[in-house]
């Protein structure tokens, strides 16, 4: 009698038990599935995209710096695959008559239809050094380019000495058979001889001149000189369609600095945008094991790398000594451990679909989707993941003349994402 009594009583524990852990389980699902009105009016809120462990335990400078609260498109809106077959594609960018200019890596540009269609490769390009990394890299039209034609494009060349970033332009012929007068303008100095982080995006400002991102190329020889003035590694510099210094950059009368950087202390900065109301400029830039980061890019400041960061060694070790913050070096407005591996972005500023306009969407690579940032007052306060179901490595990601996103993988596709 007293061993039934025992047992009677352990199954009505282990029954209790039971129904407790379905209740835990049900409310953890509740709060994911759950959302929440935003207090400020606008989207309806979410938990973080981000479920998975991070790789660190570094604790983030501020509120809201990491894993930010959900949010979702309301508007309907439908995803093709326009084109497949591209070679590597690197960038792609509007043409003023909608049409797509899309690099590919090994040396060869395309001009594709926003129906899909595929024009023959365009050359004229200078051999590129089109290992791992390299190749031929980003582009973006003139703001004149429907009188002058001209492209520019950043490439990693290689000589006898190594390898750099590049920048240069040429002339899309009348018949788009060719580049005609390709010309390098700015070189991220010294030559190195590996082929990695080359960073390598450039857009226009609103005055016509150019910023264009540089790596520190990935190699613990190279990556102290992101801190120094006297090299073209992890920076951003600001330079006219000649390829000179902008009149007013911060270093442009520091001794032994090159005059071209606008700022500096950067690993690997693989997207580049300006906000369409406010003319800030922002970076996505690649870390390490951890601590991608989103920056606010300003004149003459320090980044940080390799000093400060939020990643470690892909071997688990530190990074240096493991500081996040230090006094003189700018703070990520956001930052993803585990990473996103963030190259191209861009800013929407369409009306199609009014709810998008001025959020940033960020290509991810290992991530494999494409990030909606939602920004207020230069913080981030919302994020969504678009395309996860594609598993396609992002490689770049463009606006198009008629309110679409335009996206290309490594895979060789080409998206359109447009209202429906």
């Amino acid at each position: 009698m007293k061993h039934i009594r025992i047992l009677s009583l352990l199954l009505a524990l282990t029954f209790i038990m039971s129904c407790q852990s379905q209740n835990d389980e049900k409310k953890k699902n509740d709060d994911i599935e759950t959302p929440v009105e935003n207090p400020n009016g606008t989207d309806t809120i979410y938990p973080p995209v981000e479920t998975k462990p991070a790789n660190v335990d570094y604790e983030p400078a501020f509120e809201g710096q990491t894993r930010i609260n959900g949010v979702k498109t309301k508007t309907p809106y439908e995803v093709s695959v326009i084109a497949e077959g591209l070679s590597s594609p690197w960038a792609v960018a509007a043409l003023p008559d909608g049409r797509l200019v899309i690099t590919e890596k090994a040396g060869a540009l395309r001009i594709v239809s926003t129906t899909g269609a595929i024009g023959k490769a365009i050359r004229g390009f200078p051999e590129v050094d089109n290992r791992k990394q390299g190749g031929l890299l980003d582009v973006a039209p003139a703001p004149d380019f429907e009188s002058s034609r001209m492209l520019y494009f950043t490439f990693a060349e290689r000589n006898p000495e190594g390898s750099l970033t590049a920048v240069g332009k040429g002339k899309l012929s009348v018949d788009e058979s060719k580049i005609e007068n390709f010309s390098v303008i700015f070189r991220a100095i010294p030559y190195y001889d590996n082929s990695m982080h080359f960073g390598s995006r450039l857009v226009f400002d609103n005055n016509g001149n150019i910023f264009a991102s540089t790596g520190e190329r990935s190699d613990m020889k190279t990556r102290p000189n992101a801190q120094y003035l006297n090299n073209g590694y992890g920076k951003v510099v600001h330079i006219t369609t000649e390829g000179k210094p902008v009149t007013g950059n911060p270093f442009i009368n520091t001794t032994d600095a090159l005059p071209e950087i606008y700022s500096y202390g950067h690993r690997n900065v693989q997207g580049l945008d300006i906000h369409p109301e406010t003319g800030d400029l922002w970076a996505s830039e690649m870390g390490p094991r951890g601590g991608d980061e989103l920056n606010l890019i300003e004149a003459g400041k320090n980044y940080g790398w390799p000093t400060i960061g939020y990643g470690i060694e892909y071997s688990g070790a530190k990074v240096g000594d493991g500081l996040t913050q230090k006094e003189g070096m700018e703070q990520p407005v956001y930052y993803w451990d585990p990473v996103l591996s963030p190259s191209g972005m861009t800013f929407y500023s369409s009306d199609v679909i009014s709810e998008w306009k001025n959020n940033l969407f960020i290509g991810g690579l290992s991530s494999k989707h494409i990030a909606r940032i939602v920004i207020k007052d230069n913080k981030v306060v919302g994020e969504e993941r678009l395309l996860e179901n594609e598993k396609q490595r992002f490689r770049d990601v463009e606006m198009g003349n008629d309110g679409a996103l335009y996206a290309v993988t490594d895979e060789g596709r080409l998206y359109r994402i447009a209202k429906k």
